[in-house]
This record gives structure tokens, sequence and C-alpha cells, in this order.
């Protein structure tokens, strides 16, 4: 492989499973800081806020710098501000910083994010007839699952599916796999997509998004990788074992 201009990377399943430190995740890391290239961590990571991630990161040994990480809440956020749009946030308490400020009074907008436990019937219903009466659906993501510490655990996406399917609508997709998360970090480089390579463990949100978007894609058998994975990659991905392997190949 061509060693790119700069790299991105997704966090969860990539360089840690829950709490956990992937074996060789901080070396990987290391080994990228010390070639001087521009990392930008792309994720859809939505239990969070942008300031509590960071500090999450840094209690794992990753030091992360603000500009360098890139979530959709700030593209949705911008999307609210820039029409207008009172939000219904179907979002985790966690996430609710990132939203403060917002007018969130006789919403006219649905914004559904990873609320994990805090998913319900009422909020579901109530965001169900609002799409019902033509408000727009904003989707922070639509990954299926993610590797949860004990095992595999529903992400936004089915969620979204569902109001989707209920309401007759499509959602507009703020996170990966939409090109616009991976162009905008790859902006923020100075550099072009085709100097940039996606290193995830996803294969539709991570990989082939970033294909779809005109970077190279990396996918790792970490995560939620399941074997098989390889048949529904963009044509030309290469496939490594986990963060370690995925650097050493970019020739660093």
């Amino acid at each position: 492989m061509i060693t790119p201009r700069t790299v991105l990377l997704d966090l969860g399943g990539v360089f840690y499973e829950g709490p956990r430190l992937l074996p060789g995740a901080q070396a990987a890391l290391a080994r990228l800081r010390a070639s001087g290239l521009p990392l930008r961590f792309v994720t859809n990571t939505t239990r969070q806020s942008h300031t509590a991630l960071l500090q999450a990161l840094a209690g794992r040994g990753l030091d992360i710098a603000a500009e360098e990480l890139f979530t959709p809440t700030a593209a949705a956020r911008g999307a609210l501000l820039e029409r207008g749009l009172r939000p219904l946030l179907l979002i985790h308490p966690d996430l609710m910083p990132d939203f403060a400020g917002l007018d969130t009074d006789a919403p006219n907008a649905v914004v559904v994010g990873d609320a994990g436990e805090h998913f319900g019937y009422a909020g579901l219903n109530r965001a169900f007839r609002l799409l019902h009466a033509g408000a727009p659906l904003l989707a922070l993501g639509r990954n299926r699952y993610f590797q949860d510490a004990d095992g595999l655990s529903l992400d936004a996406g089915p969620f979204v599916a569902a109001l989707e399917y209920a309401a007759g609508v499509t959602a507009e997709l703020m996170g990966k796999p939409a090109p616009a998360l991976f162009t905008a970090a790859v902006r923020s480089t100075g550099c072009r997509p085709t100097e940039a390579v996606m290193i995830g463990d996803d294969v539709e949100s991570d990989v082939n998004g970033a294909v779809t978007a005109g970077l190279r894609g990396v996918l790792v058998r970490t995560g939620k990788y399941r074997a098989g994975d390889e048949q529904r990659l963009a044509s030309g991905t290469d496939v490594v074992d986990d963060i370690g392997a995925a650097v050493a190949g970019l020739g660093l």
C-alpha cells in the first residue's frame, strides 16, 4: 500500500472494546504519531459528549486532541441551526451537552442517536407522530450494532430504521457512512480524499463508506468484525488482523 498523507481511524473496536484497550493499540498510535502524518478519529459513538469522549479516551491512555476528533453531533447541530429546526432529541443523556442552547420547545425535527437503555415507547411514538406530520429525521448514525464490553449490542440503526418504516420517511445521515463526515475530516488536514486512508472494524460504516467518499479503506479483524465480512467489502480494500498490522501495512 502506498503511504497516505493522512490517516482516519475509528475508535471503538479498533483501539478498544468497552473499557479494555486492544493489544498493540497504544504502540500503533505511538507509531502513527511518530510518522508526523495528520490523524483524524472519526467515530459514530453517540453515548458521550465530545468533551466526555476525549476524557474517556485519555483515561484509556489515548491522547487525542479536540480538533482530531470528528463525531456526527457537530454536523447535526450545524444543520439544526442553519435550518432553524427545533429538535426532539432521542439521544443518550450524556450526549446532551453537545446540543446545549438549542431551542427544543415545540419540536419540528427529530434527532436520533444511540440512546441505549433510554429508548422507550413514549419517546419513539412521539418521534413517529412528528415525522408522520412532516418533520425531518436526522440520524447521528445507522450502525446496526457495536462491540460492547460483554458482547454485541444494538446501535442506533435499528431504531432509525423502525422510525423510517413507520413514518414512511428517509433519515438524513449525519455520521458514517455518509461521505460528508469523511470529507470534512480529510479537508481539515489540507489533503484530498484520494490521499487518505480509513481504518475501521465496520464494513459498511467505516470501510465501504470511506471508499465511496474517495478514500482507501482498511478493515481490521477486531471489534465487530465477524468471519465473512470480507465478502461485503468494496474491491481493493485491505483486511488485516488488528490496528498494529494496519499501521505496519501503511509503510510508516
